[in-house]
């Protein structure tokens, strides 16, 4: 356990604030133009309140009002509170794709937290890219840092059934497509799909990064699961205002928090929950901003023999709703320490262990968060795939994939763009049936760019009309954690940096071996030496403004597309005086 630090003492922020001395006095009076008391900047601790609240990113739009709540609970603990926007990177709405910003909108996180006067830091999130940003960006700069997530919407409701947002949008598709759902049913199921505040209540890539930042030890406990509109959202941000202030007093920093331990502790959760692909490039990068050596195999070696025991959607029966009814996050990292799995010691922003913290919890509904013996996946977590079609791996998720697919051999159908996908895909002569494996090429980092969520393809009309759904899919591409199917995703190195992807041509034979871990491409060395020589990437790089700075710099998958010049370096939080 961290000792805590000597209180009282003084703050960062009385590097702006204190003394009397001109640039003092200039700080302060400028403030108090927002009608502070004098006692403000008296030296205890300021609080910036990181939001990310946009009405262009859905899933945030109600932030300001949990933001107010936070306020609430920094002044009663002694605090003073103080709001800022930081760019919020839309998962429904942002082109090319959020994933593209996720780096810039880290950036502008740490350079607001490190160019500011405040002492701690409530991380206000939801949105896919949003939670991660925001961990990123703080981690970097190393203040007292704590998040609160939007929470996830209310249940999806359409003609008596629960539908999940996201998850829905898959299913109804495809059935359009197959004949099984007419058009003005499609549409008439739109407005009840996302019917109140929050993220998508599935366990899509927003409540998978909620239950990644309080696996981790980033938030109150409990934090993940509670709905939006649920009066309990307010609750534990006014709690989270309360507890950042009492961090600051302790200085109990992210570095104390975002160990080797806490990253395996939520690699083995991300198993448990079925979480999001996405994640995987998330806890990457994330670990390479604080500097822990985490990689691809340990994803694959610490998922392995986790059971996924959350029956939610898009792997199972139910939403986050009763997720939380069920006990939330708490009972499955209970689960997981009494499975020993997890590491129980590891700090946690309340200042005590990660089982000190759930060793109480009740779960309240065994159908909801299953037992271990009646889990949906004896081997949750992801799946790390290599071979000579990717060298530095790919992954999957084995509890949203078919067990029929899980050792197959097929004949490549081969996409070369993501708008190739869409001019052939519907056509009848299509040369494709169930058993044929389908590639998609040039959506990686630097080829889209920005990796977007386009790797679950869906089945082309003629194969769905058998009453077949789903077949392999293979990619540099990511997948919406709300999806499933048995897709093989963030392929490394990329069809855009000549990776071996580039060089599939309709007609190879691939072999998927997930159980041993394999990917192979049934073509010589030789042959595919001979493509190499005749290759020539098909991409027009970006070049001006933050994209040619992407382009230039993004890490591949495997590194969790950073930017390169990023990692690893955590700056200084004490500027010199400009004035």
């Amino acid at each position: 356990m961290k000792k805590k630090a000597e209180w009282p003492r003084k703050l960062r922020s009385q590097e702006w604030f204190g003394g009397t001395g001109k640039n003092a006095i200039m700080h302060r009076s400028w403030m108090k133009n927002q009608g502070l008391p004098a006692d403000t900047f008296d030296g205890r601790p300021i609080i910036g309140i990181c939001n990310t609240w946009s009405e262009l990113t859905p899933c945030n739009a109600h932030l300001r009002d949990l933001a107010e709540r936070v306020k609430r609970g920094v002044y009663e603990a002694g605090g003073f509170p103080v709001e800022f926007p930081v760019f919020s990177t839309g998962e429904s709405t942002l082109r090319p794709t959020a994933m593209m910003f996720r780096n810039l909108a880290a950036m502008d996180v740490e350079e607001s937290i490190r160019g500011n006067p405040v002492d701690g830091v409530v991380l206000l999130g939801g949105c896919d890219k949003t939670t991660p940003s925001l961990l990123m960006g703080a981690a970097s700069v190393d203040i007292p840092a704590i998040v609160v997530s939007g929470g996830p919407m209310l249940n999806g409701k359409w003609r008596g059934k629960d539908v999940g947002s996201g998850t829905a949008i898959w299913q109804f598709s495809e059935m359009v497509k197959s004949g099984e759902m007419s058009l003005e049913e499609f549409m008439d199921a739109e407005q009840g799909m996302a019917r109140s505040a929050g993220s998508c209540m599935t366990m899509g890539t927003a409540s998978t990064m909620a239950s990644m930042a309080e696996a981790l030890g980033m938030t109150l406990s409990g934090n993940a699961a509670i709905p939006a509109v649920d009066a309990r959202r307010r609750v534990i941000s006014q709690l989270t205002g309360r507890r950042i202030v009492e961090m600051v007093k302790e200085d109990l920093k992210p570095s104390d928090i975002l160990t080797k331990e806490a990253f395996e502790n939520a690699i083995r959760v991300n198993g448990a929950v079925g979480g999001s692909t996405n994640a995987v490039l998330h806890l990457l990068a994330l670990a390479g901003r604080v500097g822990v050596d985490l990689s691809l195999d340990d994803w694959d070696r610490l998922g392995r023999d986790v059971p996924t025991i959350v029956n939610l959607q898009p792997s199972g029966k139910y939403l986050m709703e009763e997720f939380y009814y069920a006990g939330g996050l708490p009972v499955v990292i209970k689960a997981v320490a009494e499975m020993g799995l997890l590491h129980n010691d590891a700090i946690t922003v309340s200042g005590d262990t990660i089982w000190n913290d759930v060793k109480g919890v009740v779960n309240y509904n065994e159908d909801v968060i299953l037992p271990r013996e009646k889990a949906l996946t004896k081997s949750g977590g992801i799946a790390v795939l290599r071979g000579n079609l990717a060298p530095r791996g790919a992954v999957l998720k084995p509890s949203a994939a078919s067990p029929h697919l899980m050792q197959h051999k097929g004949r490549a159908v081969v996409f070369e763009s993501i708008e190739d996908y869409h001019a052939r895909i519907n056509r009848e002569d299509l040369d494709i049936d169930e058993t044929c494996i389908m590639v998609l090429k040039y959506c990686g980092p630097k080829g889209y760019p920005g990796m977007a969520e386009v790797g679950n393809m869906g089945l082309p009309p003629k194969v769905l009309k058998k009453g077949i759904t789903d077949m392999i899919r293979i990619s540099d591409a990511r997948m919406s954690g709300t999806a499933y199917g048995t897709v093989i995703l963030h392929t490394a190195p990329e069809a855009a940096e000549g990776g071996p992807l580039a060089l599939v041509e309709n007609g190879d034979l691939i072999e998927v071996d997930i159980p041993n871990r394999t990917l192979h491409l049934h073509v010589s060395d030789e042959e595919l030496a001979r493509r190499r020589a005749a290759w020539v990437s098909p991409v027009k790089p970006l070049t001006g403004g933050y994209g040619g700075l992407y382009i230039k710099t993004v890490t591949q998958a495997d590194a969790g597309a950073d930017l390169d010049f990023l990692v690893g370096a955590r700056g200084s939080v004490v500027e010199r005086d400009s004035h």
